[in-house]
């Protein structure tokens, strides 16, 4: 998610508890095709700092639904605060605005849309850009501007990326145990069942889930509880393995939720240096994947960090510093294979429909020699941009890199999104993983735990693909 106060999962899960105060209830309730909300979409969140390069963001004015709507003529203002500016904003209409109206940068949007260009300066830094109009909620994001520097590989050796010969239908259902410790069951057609057998009954092959450091602390994701922790992980990985189904592990490297707005360090590793950073790192991976090994739950994939197009474990391994982050990214990597010489490594950007970013920062990668299998996407229209974007952009990255392409999450458009990650050229394509369909968004059971209609997509996919 693009630096929003809350991540894409928080969000997700918060999607189903009421708002609590009165002004929040009011403007929830907005009807559709009427104007709601100032959306956002950026083509790129990371910029070369060097006082030229620029970015394209897609403005629409969209209704409760998320669908633009193309009557709305509202006054929008704009600001870009930090390492960048404003230059320019395009119309629907076809007209430019080239310099600010005494000071500030304004158009009413035309059939509900326009676009505002951004330039970098030569400082690296963060640039905070908002979109906000009366009575709407404002679109902001944080666009990073860097020095890309001089690539220092990690490796001499050129490494051959390892092909997944299995096509996936994943699912990540990692709020499963919060679920059941409230007490609810699911069950599909009046039969109750474990969510992960009504997964595969319906054609999913692969299970996604998260591990934070310590979620556990008073500032993790689940103080007290625990949950989305080793111990959690283990149990989950064994019902996973019961069920006849592959395991996706990914790993944060965080007590919390990590995305490009935020990648918080460990509370344990706070203070570390550089060499004691990469250590921990090596540490705890080998720590995880061992003892699930050891239980005959050996991950057949893992994602090294979350999201981490804007780099992790803040501010160590943040975008700006290429270098250390692709020396924390082999240290996690080096971890899995010396436990599991087989599993596959993904590396996941939040970049759906991104090409130049995406681009960047996989060229990054490569110059730096980090050894990887498969790369991962996420893909929400709202932050990701259009279908077409992210075929685009999947088609290019199988064409112009030796990995393998997969839609690590993803909610919306679930038919839509699964034949473009089916659909890739050269054999690239590896498949989906949906984010979160047991509580979330469009989510596959109702609040009693039933399934709905949502979920019956998923066996035409499979036959189709061919999923096994």
């Amino acid at each position: 998610m693009y630096n929003k106060a809350i991540p894409y999962a928080l969000i997700a899960f918060l999607s189903v508890i009421c708002f609590s105060s009165a002004s929040a209830q009011g403007r929830m309730k907005g009807s559709p095709e009427q104007p709601f909300e100032v959306q956002i979409t950026p083509y790129k969140t990371t910029m070369k700092a060097d006082g030229k390069d620029t970015a394209l963001i897609a403005v629409d004015v969209i209704d409760n639904k998320g669908k633009t709507v193309e009557a709305a003529r509202n006054l929008v203002t704009f600001s870009a605060i930090g390492k960048g500016k404003i230059i320019a904003i395009k119309k629907a209409d076809n007209t430019t605005i080239t310099a600010p109206d005494n000071g500030v940068w304004k158009t009413n949007v035309y059939q509900g849309k326009c676009e505002v260009i951004v330039q970098t300066t030569t400082e690296r830094g963060a640039l905070k850009f908002e979109a906000k109009s009366d009575s709407l909620w404002t679109g902001s994001t944080d666009i990073q501007a860097v020095w890309p520097g001089i690539p220092h590989p990690v490796m001499n050796a050129n490494y051959n990326p390892h092909k997944v010969k299995d096509k996936i239908l994943g699912a990540d259902i990692s709020f499963l145990p919060e679920l059941e410790a409230r007490g609810i069951k699911f069950s599909d057609n009046g039969v109750q069942k474990d969510a992960i057998q009504i997964l595969k009954d319906h054609g999913f092959n692969y299970i996604r889930l998260r591990v934070f450091n310590d979620p556990a602390a008073p500032k993790g994701y689940s103080p007290g509880k625990g949950f989305c922790d080793l111990e959690h992980t283990k149990a989950m990985a064994k019902r996973i393995k019961a069920a006849g189904m592959k395991f996706l592990l990914d790993f944060h490297y965080s007590d919390t939720w990590a995305d490009p707005g935020k990648q918080f360090k460990p509370s344990a590793w706070e203070g570390e240096d550089f060499g004691a950073l990469k250590k921990s790192i090596y540490d705890f991976t080998t720590k995880v994947m061992t003892e699930l090994k050891n239980q005959g739950t050996t991950p057949d994939m893992v994602q090294v960090g979350n999201e981490i197009n804007h780099g992790m474990i803040w501010p160590d391994g943040a975008i700006n510093n290429l270098d250390t982050l692709a020396q924390f990214l082999y240290s996690g990597i080096t971890a899995v294979k010396k436990v599991s010489p087989r599993t596959t490594i993904m590396l996941h950007i939040a970049l759906g429909g991104q090409n130049s970013e995406s681009r960047f920062w996989l060229d990054a990668m490569e110059a730096r020699k980090v050894p990887f299998d498969v790369i991962g996407l996420s893909y929400y229209p709202k932050w990701h941009g259009t279908l077409t974007d992210l075929k685009n952009n999947m088609n290019d990255l199988a064409k112009r890199y030796p990995q393998q392409v997969a839609v690590a999450e993803y909610t919306f458009l679930k038919k839509e999104v699964n034949d473009i990650a089916f659909s890739l050229p050269d054999g690239k394509s590896v498949g989906t993983f949906i984010w979160e369909p047991l509580n979330t968004w469009e989510q596959f059971f109702d609040r009693d735990g039933k399934a709905n209609n949502l979920i019956n997509v998923y066996p035409e996919i499979a036959k189709e693909y061919n999923i096994r």
